[in-house]
């Protein structure tokens, strides 16, 4: 599987953006899909997820309510909406693939280590 991360860029605070992230291979529609995001001299984190089946889905604290995670299966897309973004957004960010199917309930939704693929990451600049 091949990840391939778009739509960042510079953004004032308050403003929005939608990532895509499209995928080429055949098995897109079993995977779940991450994204997650890397600021400049901090660990990578986990943003949001989204189950193979389209739910649930899952949120970083941090972007609850202010950013929405969905998947089109036949496009072999996942997408992370943006809004109301802040300057604490600005990191490059990834996304993923989990090939094992694991039950809604799972912590392994929100950890980097349990993705088997990645893409290469779009930044995104908020400026205040």
């Amino acid at each position: 599987v091949q990840l391939q991360a778009s739509g960042g860029g510079l953004v004032q605070a308050g403003g929005s953006l939608r990532l895509s992230c499209a995928a080429s291979g055949r098995t897109f529609s079993t995977y779940a899909m991450g994204w997650f995001r890397q600021a400049p001299g901090k660990e990578r984190e986990f943003v949001a997820a989204i189950r193979w089946s389209g739910g649930p889905t899952y949120y970083a604290d941090s972007v609850k309510g202010r950013f929405t995670i969905s998947r089109d299966n036949a496009k072999k897309t996942v997408y992370l909406q943006m809004n109301s973004l802040k300057p604490e957004d600005t990191a490059v960010y990834y996304c993923a693939a989990d090939q094992t199917r694991r039950p809604y309930y799972s912590d392994s939704y929100y950890l980097d280590y349990e993705y088997d693929y990645w893409g290469q990451g779009t930044l995104v600049t908020v400026s205040s």
